[in-house]
């Protein structure tokens, strides 16, 4: 049974840091390339961000130098590290993976990664 949970969300004050986790189960996720997405109330889904197989990596604009994402398949989990926060950097935080299409192991394939977990509330406020 594949899982995808997201952990280490919170509070934190603006310029802070916070590294959230997407812990997977139930397939080999070396295989695929996982993605990070993010959603306000309201708003759509965003994919900001992605680690390929090869270990490539995406970064949508409004978050490039600031996160960086990474893979540890032998524990299979992946990291974002989210540096100098910002008020709208606040939403729920999701990782996803995309199980079915010839794009699977690629970055950028947002649009393929239907397949994600609950979710992390990133709060950003002083």
């Amino acid at each position: 049974q594949v899982q995808i949970v997201e952990s280490g969300g919170g509070l934190v004050q603006p310029g802070g840091s916070l590294r959230v986790s997407c812990s997977t189960s139930g397939f080999r996720q070396g295989y695929y390339a996982i993605g990070w997405f993010r959603q306000v109330p309201g708003k759509e889904l965003e994919g900001i961000s992605c680690v390929a197989t090869d270990g490539s990596t995406h970064y949508a604009d409004s978050v490039k130098g600031r996160f960086t994402t990474s893979r540890d398949d032998d524990k299979s989990t992946v990291y974002l590290q989210m540096n100098s926060l910002k008020p709208e950097d606040s939403a729920v935080y999701y990782c996803a993976a995309d199980f079915w299409s010839a794009e699977r192991t690629k970055c950028p394939n947002y649009s393929g990664m239907k397949t994600r977990g609950k979710g992390t509330l990133v709060n950003v406020s002083s």
